[in-house]
C-alpha cells in the first residue's frame, strides 16, 4: 500500500525539483513558487513610474533563466526591428514630403521610388529575422534530405548535418518581430523611437515562451502604461491561470503516457487503439496549448493587461476553415494578413484573378488565385511547426481539406435547397461538428507521428484492424493511469467541457463567477487549487511534460 508520506514526498520533489536556472515555462514549479509570486510582490511595491522598468526587467530575467545565453537572439531581435522601424518611418516621412512638394505628374514615380526604397528594407529585415530561424531551426532538416537525395543518385560525398540550440519561443517572438516592421513599412503603425517600450513588448514574460503572437497596436502601449494591481484583477487572472494549470497538470500531463505508449507501441495492440491514440492525442495537445493561453491570459490579467484570445472553443466548429479560425487564432491571423493577403493583392495574382474570374465565374475564379495563396499560408503553417516531413503533410492536409471545402460549397448548398435541408437545424450542425472533429484527430495523428511511414502504418492498422482493446488491457497496460488518476481526468474533461458548451452559448461564466459572494468566490479558488494539486502534480502516474508548443 502506498504511503501518504510516500505522496507528501513526490510533491515536495516536484514543488521544489532543480533551481530556478531549471525553470522552463509557466508550469514549472520554480516559476509556480518562486518567480512569479516574486514577481507580483516586486511590482505591487515599486513606486508607479517604475513599474514598466521593473515588467521588462522581469522579462528579461525570466528569459535569461530558461535560455541562458541565448537571450542575446531576443536582445539582438529588439534592437534590429527598433533600428528597422525608425528606417522604415524616415523613408515614409521623406515620401510624404517629396511628393507633397511635386508637381502631380511626378508623384506616381516619386512614390515608387521611396516604396522600392522600404521593400528593400523590409526584405532586409525579412532575411536577417527568418534567416537566423531557418539556419537554427531548418538547416538540420535541409541538410539530411540533400543527403539523402545525394545517397540516391549514388554520390559519395555528404555534407555533415549541423546542430544548433534554439532559444526558447524563437517562432513566437520571430514573427511578433516582423510584425511589428512590415506595419510600420505599410505604414499602419508608427515606429516606436522608445527601445525600452519595443522590448516590453517583444519579452513580456508571461507570452514569450507560447505566445500568443501579439500586434504592436494590440498591446505596447498597454504594457507600457501599466497599473497598479487591482484586486479584481488579482482574483479573475488566478482564476483563469487556475484554470489553465487544471488542463496542464490533470489533462494534458495525465494522457502523455498513454499518448506515448500508443503511439510508440501501436502494433502491440488492436487496430482501434490508433483511433484511442489520436482522439488522446488531440486532446492533450488542446489541454496544453489551450491551458498554456490561459495561464497567459491570467497572468497578463493580474498586470492589468488584455491580451488577444487564442482559442475559441475550436471543436465545435463545422469546418475545418472554421477550426482553424478557432485554434491558434493569434498565428492564423498573422499568416492572413502577412501572406495571403500580400499574395492575393499581389499585381501577378490580381491578374489572374482577373483573367480566372471570366473564364471560370465568380466563384471559381478567385479561388484559384486564393488557393496559390491558401498553398503558401498552409507550408509555412506546416513548417512553423517543426521541420519535418510530418509536419509538412499535416499542413498540406489542411491545405486540401480547406480547399476542397471551398470547392464544393455551392454544391452543397445547391443539394441542401434541392432536398429541404436547413443548414441551420441542431441534426445538421451537429453532424458537420462530429465530421470537423474527425478530420482534425486524423490531421493531429499525422501531427503527433515519429515519421510519415509510422503514420500511415498507424492508420492501415486502425482500417484492417478495426478492433478494441479489452478493459483489462486498457487500464492495466495502455492508459498506464491510476483509477484515481483516470476519475480526476474525467471529472476535468466534463469540466472543460460544461464550461465550453456555456461560453459557447454565450454564458460568461468567469463573469457569473464575479457576482457571487467574495468568500464563496475565494473557497471555490482554492478547492481548485487543491484539486490541480492532488489529481494533477500529485500521484505515483504524474509525470511533468514541458508545455507541447514551446518547442515549435
Amino acid at each position: 500500500m502506498r504511503r501518504p508520506i510516500d505522496d507528501a514526498m513526490k510533491f515536495t520533489d516536484f514543488l521544489f525539483a532543480g533551481s530556478l536556472g531549471e525553470m522552463s515555462s509557466f508550469s514549472s514549479a520554480a516559476y509556480l513558487v518562486i518567480f512569479f509570486p516574486a514577481s507580483l510582490l516586486l511590482y505591487s511595491i515599486v513606486p508607479q513610474k517604475a513599474k514598466k522598468y521593473l515588467l521588462l526587467v522581469e522579462s528579461l530575467v525570466f528569459y535569461w533563466l530558461i535560455s541562458g545565453s541565448l537571450i542575446i537572439y531576443l536582445i539582438l531581435s529588439i534592437l534590429s526591428i527598433h533600428y528597422f522601424g525608425l528606417w522604415l518611418d524616415r523613408i515614409n516621412a521623406q515620401k510624404a514630403e517629396a511628393v507633397k512638394a511635386a508637381v502631380r505628374e511626378n508623384r506616381k514615380d516619386i512614390k515608387e521610388h521611396y516604396l522600392s526604397k522600404a521593400r528593400r528594407i523590409l526584405a532586409l529585415a525579412a532575411v536577417l529575422h527568418f534567416g537566423v530561424l531557418l539556419v537554427l531551426k531548418y538547416s538540420p532538416f535541409l541538410t539530411g534530405n540533400i543527403n539523402s537525395l545525394l545517397e540516391f543518385f549514388g554520390a559519395s560525398f555528404r555534407f555533415d548535418i549541423p546542430s544548433y540550440i534554439q532559444p526558447i519561443g524563437i517562432s513566437f517572438f520571430t514573427l511578433q518581430a516582423f510584425s511589428y516592421v512590415f506595419d510600420v513599412y505599410r505604414g499602419t503603425t508608427k515606429a516606436d523611437d522608445n527601445i525600452f517600450r519595443l522590448g516590453l513588448f517583444m519579452s513580456f514574460f508571461p507570452q514569450i515562451v507560447e505566445g500568443p503572437i501579439c500586434r504592436y497596436d494590440q498591446t505596447a502601449l498597454k504594457l507600457w502604461n501599466v497599473q497598479g494591481i487591482e484586486y479584481e484583477n488579482l482574483v479573475l487572472g488566478l482564476e483563469r491561470f487556475a484554470y489553465g494549470l487544471m488542463k496542464k497538470f490533470v489533462i494534458a500531463d495525465r494522457l502523455n503516457a498513454p499518448v506515448k505508449e500508443m503511439f510508440n507501441n501501436y502494433n502491440d495492440y488492436p487496430g482501434g487503439t490508433v483511433v484511442i491514440a489520436a482522439v488522446f492525442y488531440t486532446i492533450q495537445l488542446y489541454a496544453d496549448f489551450s491551458g498554456a493561453m490561459d495561464a497567459v491570459m491570467g497572468a497578463a490579467q493580474i498586470f492589468g493587461i488584455e491580451m488577444p484570445e487564442n482559442f475559441r472553443r475550436p471543436f465545435f466548429s463545422k469546418t475545418i476553415s472554421e477550426f482553424w479560425q478557432r485554434w491558434h487564432i493569434s498565428l492564423g491571423a498573422w499568416f492572413k494578413d502577412y501572406i495571403f493577403y500580400p499574395v492575393t493583392m499581389s499585381k501577378p495574382m490580381k491578374k489572374m484573378t482577373a483573367t480566372a474570374r471570366k473564364k471560370l465565374g465568380n466563384h471559381f475564379g478567385p479561388l484559384l488565385a486564393g488557393s496559390i495563396a491558401l498553398f503558401c499560408v498552409w507550408i509555412c503553417n506546416g513548417l512553423w511547426h517543426g521541420a519535418g516531413w510530418t509536419y509538412i503533410f499535416f499542413g498540406m492536409y489542411h491545405f486540401v481539406m480547406i480547399l476542397f471545402g471551398s470547392m464544393i460549397a455551392p454544391l452543397v448548398s445547391s443539394l441542401n435547397k434541392k432536398l429541404h435541408i436547413n443548414p441551420e437545424c441542431f441534426i445538421y450542425r451537429l453532424i458537420q461538428i462530429i465530421r470537423t472533429a474527425v478530420l482534425v484527430v486524423i490531421g493531429e495523428l499525422f501531427f503527433r507521428a515519429e515519421t510519415l511511414t509510422h503514420a500511415f502504418k498507424m492508420i492501415e492498422r486502425a482500417v484492417t484492424d478495426f478492433t478494441f482493446p479489452t478493459i483489462r488491457e486498457l487500464f492495466g497496460t495502455t492508459f498506464r493511469i491510476s483509477y484515481g488518476g483516470l476519475l480526476a481526468l474525467v471529472v476535468s474533461l466534463a469540466i472543460v467541457f460544461v464550461v465550453s458548451i456555456l461560453n459557447e452559448k454565450g454564458v460568461n461564466v468567469r463573469e457569473s463567477l464575479r457576482k457571487r459572494n467574495v468568500v464563496l468566490r475565494w473557497v471555490l479558488l482554492y478547492f481548485f487549487v487543491m484539486f490541480i494539486f492532488v489529481f494533477g502534480a500529485y500521484g505515483p502516474d504524474y509525470i511533468p511534460v514541458d508545455p507541447i508548443y514551446a518547442n515549435f
